[in-house]
């Protein structure tokens, strides 16, 4: 399991760094105008944070290859204390002492769990499985579409939103756990496959429409909440996820630690520079 946990926690470094280097590039832009958002995308920090991102879900792919879906998905939240302290060095945001120690407790946490954490039992689930998971990914695209346009403007609608993106982003990460392989032609043929790419962008274009309806804060910690809690209980229930031996408090404790102090940590979701 030790090279499955070094997976996990360079997925939150690459993914918790991506965000700051995203920032950056859209801060070398001009706000507002037609064309801004493309423009930003040009700059190479922004480039710089796309391919880290691209890094940090290769890397949880191969985590989820031996590391309990619970523990992968609390790490990829505490991503959120990598862009916080990246943060406070590179954008000289000014970390509050409950933020310092959110930044802990994630790494508490963590630490808790990678000590509990049993090995995955190699439950992939099964052809039914797969496929029952991209006809989800799809039903769940199709009602967030149709979602979308009735909430208005709804005062709650960011973080509604976030929580929708939070499960899809869920999803991606089941279906990456139940891949029954990483080799090709394997890969064309397997709905698990195509239950990634669907609830990815689902996901991602949920997740720009929360961030545009309102606060960071909310739709960020809705969404940390929807894409952590259902995949670790899915993984304990229906895939064997287990704990060592008379451990499954401590993992349970470290598993809230790590989702609290992340949530806390939910105004660097854009890694936007709010120092008070």
């Amino acid at each position: 399991m030790g090279l499955g946990l070094l997976f996990a926690l360079c997925a939150a470094v690459f993914m918790g760094t991506a965000t700051v280097f995203q920032a950056l590039g859209a801060r070398r832009v001009a706000p507002g105008g037609a064309g801004a958002a493309v423009r930003a995308a040009w700059q190479w920090p922004f480039v710089a944070g796309v391919a880290l991102d691209t890094a940090g879900f290769g890397a949880e792919l191969l985590s989820l290859r031996s590391v309990p879906l619970f523990l992968v998905e609390a790490a990829v939240a505490g991503a959120l204390a990598v862009t916080a302290l990246v943060s406070a060095v590179v954008l000289r945001v000014r970390l509050r002492r409950a933020e310092w120690a959110a930044v802990a407790a994630v790494c508490g946490g963590l630490a808790l769990m990678a000590v509990a954490a049993g090995r995955e039992t190699g439950g992939d689930g099964d052809a039914r499985m797969r496929l029952a998971v991209l006809v989800g990914s799809v039903g769940l695209a199709l009602a967030s579409r149709a979602l979308s346009p009735r909430l208005g403007d709804i005062r709650h609608r960011a973080a509604v939103l976030g929580a929708v993106a939070g499960v899809s982003f869920g999803v991606v990460a089941v279906a990456a756990r139940l891949l029954a392989g990483l080799s090709l032609p394997g890969l064309l043929v397997d709905p698990a496959v195509y239950a990634v790419i669907v609830s990815g962008i689902t996901g991602y274009l949920l997740l720009i429409e929360a961030l545009q309806s309102g606060s960071v804060t909310s739709a960020t910690a809705a969404m940390v909440t929807g894409e952590t809690v259902w995949p670790a209980l899915f993984g304990v229930v229906w895939l064997g996820d287990t704990t060592r031996h008379g451990l499954a408090p401590v993992a349970v404790a470290g598993f809230a630690a790590s989702i609290a102090g992340a949530l806390v940590l939910a105004r660097f979701g854009e890694a936007e520079d709010r120092t008070p």
